[in-house]
């Protein structure tokens, strides 16, 4: 039996899961956790998918999707596995369908592997609001048994493995009508799909459960965990996602948020980061995900004690932000703040400001605040000597903080020991860095202590090596006692590169703000530890400015979270051989004219099967509808069809205009 959804919330340990063979890859029941990608070439044109192919089993793949939207692509898989089999390439193929329940039944006889999605395979999908009675229902679930069955005999038949895949866009209208745009929903859509398999004896399956909102895909995992556990006894092997995640750091950022929050607690056996960038570049960001969870890796998360969790004190499976007492402009109703760390800078200057989102204007003696502006800064023992903007405010040692004469923008920051050996009670907001993996009894007489204290803020760490549990463990002590406090998430990540520290980040402090945990985040790291690393997937660099680069990390693991929003938000698919024009380069140009428009949501989608269900909860959509045609949504609305490519993203700000989306950029 297990807890909640996973096998344990304090013990590290991999879900078992039925093993699934995949050609002469085994996935699932404790395999290694398989990294794979999807082509992004016209799967009529063989020797560009052969190459593409090559290029990502190169870099990594242990699995290879390809898009069969039609039984002339289905067809065509044939010349793509035998070039690549010719060539001495046996990594196991995936056929990715959509629409047309015929070309998934050619694929089948032809690769491993095939992909349907319970939205968009038989059942329909044209955003109708609908009743049914529940023998109406029933007699739609006989429908789609009746026109999957034939596909679960081939695959029977010729040892191929399927894929399940539900995404939260593509619900059917049916699985709405009864269950909404929910997790729950996703879940169910599965499932139908998995009675009728395991009705045939046929188990070689795998489920997913995407979406471009990690919250609700991390959600709809747990739910069909819990699901086919308490139905089956038993669980299948899970392909982890989040869809359209979108490119560079937000795309890295988002995907280690939803991937990572469940792979940290054992879900998962193979992954796949669908980012707006050639698929290659997609395979080292799986890889740095999955290398803490590896056996004999460096990263490896041990098995350190941490104390078990008999009552759950909140609700995995529904979002509420714990609730907190308010003390200036932290906990309660107000947004995460940001705690900026400039322990280690030798002095602190006006210009230093302007990495962590302030900028100041001598001739004017002002400050020009951006919407992604720290809300503390951390001085460690020092001091500054000039006036401080008027939204940020100083956190120091204690000790410092004890001579600083005017103490109105500084606030002392106490170690677990300080605060327990001093006798004194402050009247103003005070900050306890507490670490999660300290012995139970000291935590314990440091939370006896707050409770009486209600200007204290916790500043939670843990140097424990499975540190998003530890941290979480102790949350859920406060919440077990009733303990209000305002709680900041700290992580500090010593990782050599960028692209490792960024998924660090926004795993061990993303997966506790998923479970509504955090009124602040405060990342800092070893600065000389940063050595040259690929952050946009086609160069080389180096962080320039490391305060900015913890400051954007920051702020993007909220925007990405949904717990404070500071910018635009984008959609993107990954690409593949549908898309309907240059989706990378589409995809610079919009964000460069709209990315301004904080806390607007924009999807930019390849085709109509990744929009408009696909776009989820997004604002506006730019989605391609054939060849240099483009169709613009308000929300899941069509508002104006068949746009020349030329012309479509003036067309799309002339959209965000008429919707009073639209704010005209600051002047440089």
């Amino acid at each position: 039996m297990l807890q909640q959804y996973c096998h344990s919330l304090t013990e590290y340990k991999r879900l078992q899961t039925r093993e699934v063979k995949i050609g002469d890859l085994l996935l699932g029941n404790g395999n290694p956790i398989r990294i794979q990608t999807m082509t992004t070439t016209d799967t009529m044109d063989t020797a560009a998918t052969v190459a593409q192919t090559i290029r990502c089993i190169q870099a990594g793949a242990e699995l290879v999707r390809i898009t069969a939207p039609s039984k002339k692509e289905a067809e065509n898989l044939q010349n793509i596995k035998n070039e690549l089999r010719r060539l001495g390439y046996n990594t196991p193929l995936v056929a990715d369908i959509h629409f047309t329940p015929n070309a998934a039944e050619i694929a089948a006889r032809i690769v491993e592997k095939v992909r349907v999605n319970p939205g968009n395979y038989v059942d329909k999908k044209k955003f109708d609001t609908l009743e049914y009675t529940d023998a109406e229902y029933a007699m739609e679930v006989d429908r789609i048994r009746e026109r999957f069955t034939p596909l679960v005999r081939i695959c029977k038949e010729y040892g191929t493995a399927m894929r399940i895949g539900t995404n939260h866009g593509s619900l059917s209208d049916r699985i709405m009508s009864r269950y909404g745009d929910s997790a729950i929903g996703m879940v169910e859509s599965a499932m139908e799909f998995l009675r009728i398999a395991r009705g045939e004896a046929y188990h070689q399956i795998i489920l997913s459960m995407k979406s471009s909102n990690p919250l609700v895909m991390v959600q709809a995992y747990r739910l069909l965990v819990q699901k086919m556990d308490e139905e089956f006894g038993e669980c299948y092997p899970l392909h982890l996602g989040v869809t359209e995640a979108g490119d560079g750091e937000d795309g890295r950022i988002k995907s280690a948020i939803g991937i990572g929050t469940l792979l940290e607690d054992g879900i998962g056996d193979t992954i796949r980061v669908s980012l707006t960038e050639d698929p290659e570049f997609e395979i080292p960001v799986c890889r740095d995900i999955v290398k803490r969870y590896t056996p004999n890796s460096r990263f490896k998360i041990q098995n350190s004690k941490i104390e078990p969790i008999v009552k759950l004190p909140y609700d995995p499976f529904s979002y509420k932000r714990r609730d907190t007492r308010t003390i200036e402009h932290i906990g309660g109703h107000h947004v995460p703040v940001v705690i900026a760390d400039f322990a280690e800078a030798k002095n602190i200057t006006h210009t230093d400001l302007n990495a962590i989102g302030y900028t100041y204007d001598e001739g004017t003696d002002k400050w020009n605040i951006g919407d992604g502006a720290a809300d503390y800064i951390y001085t460690g023992d020092k001091q500054i000597d000039f006036a401080l903007p008027g939204t940020l405010k100083a956190m120091c040692n204690s000790g410092i903080w004890a001579g600083i004469e005017d103490k109105s923008k500084y606030h002392p920051l106490f170690s677990q020991t300080e605060y327990l050996d001093n006798k004194e009670t402050l009247q103003q907001l005070h900050f306890v860095k507490v670490d999660a993996n300290s012995d139970w009894t000291l935590l314990q007489a440091l939370i006896s202590k707050v409770k009486t204290d209600v200007n204290t803020v916790l500043c939670i760490e843990s140097s424990n090596e499975h540190a998003m549990a530890s941290v979480r463990r102790l949350i859920a002590e406060l919440l077990l006692q009733n303990l209000s406090c305002s709680v900041i998430l700290k992580t500090y990540s010593a990782e050599r590169s960028v692209d490792d520290q960024l998924i660090h980040f926004a795993t061990d402090t993303g997966g506790l703000l998923l479970d509504g945990f955090g009124d602040g985040i405060w990342l800092s790291n070893d600065q000389k530890a940063i050595e040259q690393t690929r952050v946009s997937g086609r160069t080389y660099l180096e962080v320039k400015n490391n305060n900015q680069f913890l400051n954007n990390t920051a702020f993007s693991i909220l925007q990405a979270t949904r717990t404070r929003i500071s910018k635009t938000e984008y959609i993107s698919c990954p690409s593949c051989g549908r898309t309907l024009f240059d989706l990378q380069e589409t995809t610079g140009k919009i964000r460069a004219a709209t990315n301004h428009l904080k806390g607007v949501k924009i999807a930019i989608m390849g085709c109509i099967v990744n929009g408009p269900g696909e776009m989820a909860d997004a604002d506006f959509g730019y989605v391609g509808s054939g060849p240099g045609r483009i169709t613009l949504y308000k929300g899941k609305e069509i508002m104006k069809r068949n746009v020349p490519s030329e012309i479509a993203v003036d067309e799309l700000i002339e959209l965000l205009k008429e919707n009073e989306a639209w704010i005209e950029p600051a002047m440089a």
